[in-house]
């Protein structure tokens, strides 16, 4: 359709042609009368084929010299016109939430005015002969309120659907090759040398009214957007930025919703992943941080809790020397305080959501404290016991995951495990039982994934106790005890050599006798 047909059309100029700063204020007045959804609709794909329509040349007839501050601020008016009709009601209420209902003409008008953005940035960007740059400087001006709208419409939330999100994503590629870069890293942080300049800067000043203690719930959507604008960021580009995503991500996580909490704490491990140890540590930020996360602790939700001891146990790597470090005497740290946090709760929960959690992470404890876990083994001994009494079928997470654990306190505490024989072999045997007679309580993958676990552990227990344990199983009586233990069993009995930790080989894996398969720093402490 020619120009001059849908400016006819839409009731402007007459149908004459004009310059962009004659007709941007008019189609903005056409929005403005549009009361109701569906004549906005309308009006919206009217503008996008009249973008389509017009000569390349047009869009920028008025750039007489280049940065000219006129046609900057003429399309940025309209694009805030624009972005103003899809933009979401603000919440006045403590919670942050609105009914779905209050979005629901939201997804249409979003994806018609993602379509026309498209449409203006790709007509910019194609430039005219005499001015080969200027579209690309007048999509640079833009670019972040344009990414702003593009991040807000691309979440999966009440306000979007699945032809706008895409949109949306359309958008958002459109505008970061229109800039020339090869990314969405590059186009949010810029090149090294800063030339051109990423739109990270001018994002977070957009952000930053909106991401106050006060402000933040107003707009449902501010949270998400600023959560993924700080994940596309990594290193070394977001440690320039940590004074201005750090207090926001803090005030996220502080609230009393678990859902916030849960995102606040997730856009915090990104930041103590993407930035050095030493921006954490300065201004006491890293103790003001564990001093959050292990409040956190405290809370019985299991959504929280996974979220939680990861980004602990990585803060406690910047805090705290490495546990097997040669420092003597080897004081107690944070990684003890938080250990110790997680037996008592662990100790006494009953949730299997939570224990699930629990007994995953303990293995991460396990493996960064090494031989310093001695200093918890009576209290871990308890724990591993009533863990494996208790089934969480089909999947058996729990049971798998203390397994996993017990195989590496074995290997790291081997000095001290001969004493508690006794009762880790008979809580092994027991578990071996269970699942073995119990019909249908585990898929049979499961219940052999249990069992070779187990096995390793045993393997793993002879082994510390010199051999000991095979010498009580010479005397077990094949009748007691169902096939598959026995076969177990004898496995252990055969063992001359310990099994490894190497999960890809099943439980065949050996190594040679005596100390080699105890870590260095074990063996270290005992010399």
């Amino acid at each position: 359709m020619a120009f001059s047909s849908v400016l006819r059309g839409l009731h402007i100029n007459d149908g004459q042609e004009g310059s962009p700063s004659e007709l941007l204020p008019q189609i903005q007045h056409l929005l403005d009368g549009a009361r109701d959804s569906f004549s906005r609709l309308r009006v919206l794909r009217d503008i996008r084929m009249l973008f389509d329509s017009a000569d390349v040349g047009w869009f920028l007839s008025e750039c007489d010299t280049a940065g000219s501050p006129t046609v900057d601020a003429l399309y940025r008016d309209f694009l805030c016109a624009l972005t103003g009709l899809a933009a979401l009601p603000p919440c006045e209420t403590d919670s942050g939430d609105l009914p779905a209902s209050a979005y629901a003409h939201l997804p249409d008008v979003a994806r018609e005015v993602c379509d026309v953005l498209r449409v203006l940035v790709s007509r910019l960007a194609t430039g005219v002969e005499d001015k080969p740059n200027r579209g690309t400087a007048v999509v640079r001006v833009l670019a972040a309120p344009l990414c702003m709208f593009a991040a807000t419409h691309k979440q999966d939330q009440p306000w979007s659907t699945e032809e706008s999100r895409k949109a949306a994503a359309q958008l958002l590629d459109a505008v970061v090759r229109a800039t020339g870069s090869p990314s969405l890293t590059q186009f949010l942080c810029g090149t090294p040398t800063g030339d051109p300049p990423g739109a990270l800067w001018a994002m977070l000043d957009i952000l930053r009214p909106q991401m106050t203690k006060k402000n933040w719930k107003r707009n449902q959507a501010t949270k998400f957007v600023f959560a993924w604008i700080l994940t596309q960021v990594g290193r070394p580009w977001l440690a320039d930025h940590l004074d201005r995503v750090f207090p926001a991500s803090l005030c996220i996580s502080d609230d009393y919703r678990p859902e916030n909490k849960v995102l606040g704490v997730r856009c915090l491990h990104h930041i103590v992943l993407n930035v050095p140890a030493a921006d954490l540590r300065q201004y006491n930020r890293a103790q003001v941080l564990y001093h959050a996360l292990f409040s956190h602790l405290y809370t019985p939700e299991a959504q929280l809790i996974e979220v939680v001891l990861p980004c602990l146990l990585d803060l406690l790597s910047v805090l705290e020397k490495p546990c097997g470090s040669t420092q003597a005497p080897r004081r107690t740290n944070r990684y003890d305080q938080v250990l110790r946090l997680v037996l008592t709760h662990m100790e006494m929960e009953y949730k299997l959501a939570l224990r699930r959690v629990y007994a995953k992470h303990l293995a991460v404890f396990a493996h960064r404290m090494g031989v310093v876990m001695i200093r918890h083994l009576k209290r871990l001994e308890r724990v591993i016991v009533s863990y494996l009494e208790v089934s969480d079928s089909p999947g058996e997470q729990s049971r798998l995951s203390i397994l996993d654990a017990l195989e590496l306190i074995l290997q790291n505490t081997w000095p001290r495990v001969e004493c508690r024989l006794e009762v880790l072999v008979r809580a092994l045997l027991k578990l071996m039982c269970d699942v073995s007679t119990v019909p249908g309580q585990c898929p049979p993958a499961v219940k052999e994934e249990l069992l070779c676990k187990a096995t390793r552990c045993l393997q793993l227990l002879d082994h510390c106790s010199g051999g000991r344990l095979r010498v009580l199983l010479e005397d077990v009586d094949s009748s007691c005890a169902p096939p598959d233990v026995i076969q177990c069993l004898q496995r252990v009995r055969d063992s001359s050599f310990c099994p490894t930790v190497d999960t890809k080989e099943g439980c065949a894996q050996t190594a040679t006798p005596e100390t080699s398969f105890m870590p260095y720093k074990a063996q270290e402490s005992l010399e």
